[in-house]
């Protein structure tokens, strides 16, 4: 059954391409919303980009026929820019007839009082939205295309019961052929397994599946330690591994506060960078998205701009460089001297082409599905990118644990060879860092 899909302007500019994600049915772009984009068009970040890229998808559209009137899309279905079934009047009373939110909530109104037979469904990233559509008697629903049940998320690692002459087999052999296993569900590329005697045994092995020989295999790098840091539980191994195997090219490390996501990635870069040299620099980036109260305009230059933003990462840095010592923030001042370690705003990563760079995005689960593939993108030959996040810590007004671009890579590209993923789960900060972390 065809239906009409009003769109809110933060579906347009958490993703322009959302205009073709309706199949064979109607959808409707108030005029509002036009104006809504027009206003962001100017802005030099992931939000002025959408906004430009939905303007020329309708520039090109605008060539089919005429948008007031309708214009076919390739699937099948029809947009459209409306003009007119404001019902402005029927408005409850209380809202702004003159605010953007109210003028889309009365076009929708009037789309369902004049097409009775025809669904009408308003789609808009906004739950206050949502809770006034309802209250409107109207259908509202969240966008929901790049949309990951995060109860579902995949860990990165498998439990497996074997007998324990194959726990035996794989340390001798250093390899178990998977057609020896009766396996029920699919491994993934770089998926780790922690196999387990079958008769409740102590004996376990912990190996990762080779997806190219389809067999399982010892760790490869099983470090002891990591510019001086020591995996404290079995997921932080796991991730040592993928950060240090350069043929994995993405890695991404989701869990809670406390687990290590950020010292971890750190480490492994300057092992990388700076011990192993296979790799040029170290690039550090995170979104800039306030917790609470934005701060507003900052002084300086660049890195003094971004130094209240990259607090945190500079916290890690000193850790790892200094140790215990007060010499952290002049080592870290020599490794950026030296051109080994740059700090960066994700602003300034649109449009770069980055090779041979080992790349941390730190709070990834602030970015949309878009702004990721954007970072993804600009990796040149022999870069590798490291995403860290706890999906449940989201600070962006329209993403959340289920919607936002950490969570639908690691669901999107989890089959390829290239990329591995591990959750942790463990909180090693402290034992109040952790009470906090399961607790509050």
């Amino acid at each position: 059954m065809e239906k009409i899909y009003v769109l809110d302007t933060n579906v347009i500019l958490h993703d322009p391409k959302s205009i073709f994600s309706f199949e064979d049915n109607q959808v409707i772009i108030p005029m509002v919303v036009i104006e809504e984009v027009d206003d962001q068009k100017k802005r030099q970040d992931s939000v002025g980009s959408n906004a430009r890229i939905f303007s020329r998808y309708l520039d090109e559209l605008r060539k089919k026929g005429k948008l007031c009137d309708g214009v076919e899309l390739d699937n099948g279905g029809r947009i459209k820019v409306e003009l007119n079934h404001q019902l402005l009047t029927e408005l409850p009373k209380g809202l702004d007839p003159n605010k953007p939110d109210n003028r889309i909530l009365a076009t929708t109104l009037g789309l369902k009082t004049d097409d009775g037979n025809i669904p009408v469904i308003l789609v808009t990233k906004d739950i206050n939205m949502r809770i006034k559509a309802d209250a409107m008697g109207l259908t509202a629903e969240d966008y929901s295309t790049d949309a990951v049940n995060i109860d579902e998320l995949y860990s990165g690692i498998k439990n497996i019961s074997v007998p324990s002459d194959q726990i035996n087999a794989l340390f001798k052999d250093k390899k178990l052929e998977l057609n020896e296993l009766d396996l029920e569900e699919r491994l993934y590329p770089n998926q780790f397994i922690n196999l387990e005697d079958e008769l409740g045994g102590s004996q376990s092995a912990l190996c990762c599946y080779d997806e190219t020989k389809d067999r399982l295999i010892p760790l490869i790098f099983n470090p002891t330690d990591v510019w001086g840091i020591k995996p404290r539980n079995r997921e932080q191994k796991c991730a040592f591994e993928l950060l240090l195997n350069d043929n994995i090219k993405l890695v991404t490390l989701v869990g809670k506060a406390g687990t290590g996501k950020t010292l971890l990635a750190l480490a492994a870069g300057l092992q990388k960078v700076v011990e192993e040299k296979s790799y040029k620099r170290l690039i550090v980036t995170r979104p800039i998205v306030p917790m609470g109260n934005d701060l507003g305009f900052l002084p300086g230059d660049k890195d003094e701009k971004l130094a209240p933003w990259m607090r945190p990462i500079f916290d890690n840095m000193e850790f790892l460089v200094g140790g215990k010592d007060e010499n952290g923030a002049s080592a870290i001042a020599d490794l950026k001297e030296m051109g080994l370690i740059e700090m960066e705003a994700i602003t300034y990563i649109r449009g770069r082409s980055i090779p041979n760079q080992f790349i941390i995005v730190d709070e990834a689960q602030n970015l949309t599905p878009h702004e990721l593939k954007t970072i993804i993108t600009r990796a040149g030959e022999n870069t590798k990118i490291i995403l860290t996040g706890d999906p449940y810590q989201i600070d962006h007004p329209y993403l959340d644990s289920n919607s936002n671009g950490l969570t639908y890579v690691v669901e999107r590209l989890k089959d390829k060879d290239l990329v591995g993923h591990m959750t942790l789960y463990k909180g090693e900060r402290s034992q109040l860092a952790e009470i906090a972390a399961s607790s509050l």
